[in-house]
């Protein structure tokens, strides 16, 4: 999704024009663009055996249509059509992979953390 705060025709590319908006009614725009366009972050979340372990092997990032993920290493990255699309990447016998998502505060989701 894209905002547009200002019209591209060549009448608005005029050097000598005043500003659009004011500097702080314009910085809490593009606030407001930003976050309402920022992908949902989540973990991949390894877990070992029967609750006996587990460990965060992958952040992603979730767009409407896609998601991007990356290993912890840094080793690994990969595209996949949603965050359940890249799991079995990280699953393994006796190891089963969950995607765990972080909310905008950075608090986990403990819904999704089952």
């Amino acid at each position: 999704m894209t905002a547009v705060l200002l019209d591209d025709s060549e009448e608005a590319q005029e050097t000598d024009a005043s500003p659009s908006f004011p500097e702080g009614e314009f910085g809490a725009l593009i606030w407001a663009m930003v976050n309402d366009n920022a992908p949902r972050v989540f973990a991949v979340v390894q877990e070992y055996g029967e609750r006996e372990d587990a460990r965060v092997g992958a952040w992603g990032l979730a767009f409407p249509e896609r998601a991007e993920v990356v290993s912890v290493e840094g080793t690994f990255r990969m595209g996949a059509q949603s965050p359940e699309g890249a799991l079995r990447m990280f699953e393994s016998p006796g190891v089963r992979a969950r995607v765990v998502w972080v909310d905008k505060t950075g608090a986990v989701d403990r819904e999704s953390a089952g």
